[in-house]
């Protein structure tokens, strides 16, 4: 789990823990009529708005919002660049030996058309269908949690609607007035905690994954045209670096230094063992 997800629900058990248990009695905060009433409605609410397929899916889905696997940008523009350079070197087809060791399986496709001679517009709008229904497909995962974010309110003030109902029979009834009104009040609270402290923040955290997973499959599709296209591999590496912020361009930067200054100690190391070696 990343660490914002884990923080953020910290924080949020304990600002609704403080005021449920800070005097008076929390036992009043708890209602199975109200949960089943509100977490129940919800479900079958999505259930008739859903197939039973994308709903089984849901654990994947949440496991994928509340994972700490990042897009690695920088990484994959030196890639990218490196991928160019042996492509200058050595031609295309010896592309096709470094696709073991990727870990990207779009990006090994994406190797894989060029290799094998697609042309350049055939291998962008394939590339360019697949990005678009994995966009389609992870707005489906988002769009199943915003509708149980709407759900789950809803769903509240039924309940609350039926509480003022049963208030209003149970004017002539004192002893009863206390029940229906705490019906009428939890079942909102319900609702409100379910779509706002679960389903809506799960959504937005699967809409900047999905964003930041897009971003980077369009950055190969740009690196692997220009090294079908036998560009400058300097050209490539500074029109992919338009895909960074300015806070990762610096650190994309600052290690390319780091990483130039090691090879610059290897080579001198390499020399100075060479002359060595003359001397003797």
């Amino acid at each position: 789990m990343d660490l914002a997800t884990l923080i953020g629900i910290i924080i949020g058990i304990v600002c609704i823990g403080i005021p449920i248990f800070t005097g008076g009695r929390p036992r009043i905060f708890y209602d199975p009529s109200s949960l089943i009433l509100v977490l129940g409605g919800g479900i079958a609410s999505t259930l008739i708005s859903y197939r039973v397929k994308e709903i089984l899916k849901i654990m994947k889905v949440v496991a994928n919002a509340f994972s700490n696997k990042e897009s690695n940008l920088e990484a994959t523009i030196r890639l990218l660049v490196e991928l160019s350079q042996k492509a200058r070197r050595e031609g295309l087809l010896a592309l096709e030996a470094d696709q073991e060791r990727i870990e990207d399986d779009f990006m090994k496709r994406s190797l894989q058309l060029i290799v094998d001679g697609v042309e350049p517009e055939i291998i962008k709008e394939s590339l360019d269908v697949e990005l678009e229904n994995m966009s389609l497909r992870h707005e489906k995962g988002q769009g199943l949690f915003r509708t149980m974010g709407a759900l789950f309110p809803a769903w509240g003030m039924i309940g609350t609607l039926i509480g003022l109902i049963k208030l209003l029979d149970s004017l002539d009834r004192p002893e009863n007035i206390g029940p229906a009104m705490a019906l009428a009040l939890i079942t909102t609270l319900y609702g409100c905690l379910l779509a706002h402290f679960i389903c809506n923040p799960i959504a937005n955290k699967l809409s900047i994954k999905s964003k930041e997973e897009i971003q980077q499959k369009e950055m190969i599709i740009e690196g692997i045209l220009s090294i079908q296209a036998g560009e400058n591999p300097r050209i490539m590496e500074h029109k992919l670096k338009t895909f960074l912020s300015t806070e990762q361009r610096a650190i994309y930067e600052a290690k390319n230094n780091e990483n130039g200054r090691n090879r610059e100690r290897e080579e001198s190391a390499e020399r100075e063992s060479s002359r060595r070696v003359v001397t003797k």
